[in-house]
């Protein structure tokens, strides 16, 4: 078997693997959509042109590619795992414009300057080399065109006693990350259940009355179901590779890349960024 520019195939495996646990195909729409306009906020989509085609680079199990696959001409959804495109292209079903594509954002099918946008959420920090995979979306992209990347955050914005409790955090995590797939999936779900759901609940009554939980632990979680609980909780305790960038990395990284006016949400999860392919590359 041929093998595949900038990917770990054990992250690639646990990922399809969780795709397949979690296909959201039965998930309340609602619920995902708040998700969605979280991320997709700043993206301007009244913009593109009318037969605008992009990518979903990472599309696991295409639960935001069923929002944009209505708003534009042809999505190209691609991952690197079988598993995960076989989840999405049920998600997709009903969509006739979805192209699907097991591949990397390295190796791909997408010809170079072809793509009116792009966008990458989660994914590409979970590649060895982020920057590289940042700059090979930038050539499937044409000049002008829009990108919305998220990327995990090294909690620049955080104070000094969050960054120690991640850090615990993160140390299981690597222990438990290397367990086999059952074995963390199990933990992972009960971590959800007796750590996600109650700190998130909890954070949802102190904002009830009246206090700021910006900082408070997973207070981003406070209003989400437990699906996406325990989603999220296989994905931050599950897998083995992950990198964290401050807002000045990623914007270091960005431009290097070949993208100019970039912008940051100010709103979680961060960071999220937009930015634009330069018109001159």
């Amino acid at each position: 078997m041929e093998k595949k520019k900038n990917i770990d195939k054990q992250v690639v495996s646990d990922f399809g693997r969780e795709w397949d646990k979690f296909n959201h195909l039965d998930m309340d729409n609602s619920s995902l959509k708040t998700s969605f306009d979280s991320y997709f906020s700043m993206f301007p989509f009244e913009t593109l042109p009318n037969n605008a085609e992009g990518f979903d680079m990472g599309c696991g199990s295409g639960r935001w590619a069923k929002f944009v696959a209505p708003l534009i001409y042809k999505l190209n959804c691609i991952d690197p795992s079988e598993l995960a495109l076989k989840q999405a292209s049920q998600n997709l079903s009903i969509h006739s414009n979805c192209n699907f594509e097991c591949a990397t954002a390295s190796e791909n099918s997408l010809e170079e300057s072809s793509q009116d946008f792009g966008y990458s959420l989660g994914v590409l920090h979970h590649t060895p080399d982020t920057f590289e995979a940042l700059e090979s979306c930038a050539r499937k992209l044409k000049p002008g065109a829009p990108f919305l990347i998220y990327l995990y955050y090294s909690l620049d914005n955080k104070p000094v006693w969050y960054k120690l409790l991640w850090q615990v955090s993160n140390f299981l995590r690597k222990i438990i990350s290397k367990l086999p797939f059952p074995i963390k999936f199990f933990i992972s779900q009960i971590i959800g259940l007796l750590i996600y759901f109650p700190l998130a609940r909890i954070c949802l009554i102190m904002e009830k009355l009246g206090f700021n939980v910006n900082n408070f632990p997973l207070s981003d979680y406070r209003s989400k179901p437990m699906y996406i609980l325990r989603t999220d909780a296989l994905d931050r305790f599950g897998t083995r590779l992950e990198h964290r960038f401050s807002q000045i990395e990623i914007v270091d990284m960005l431009k290097r890349a070949g993208f100019s006016n970039i912008t940051f949400s100010k709103n979680p999860p961060f960071w999220t960024a937009l930015a634009y392919k330069n018109t001159n590359l």
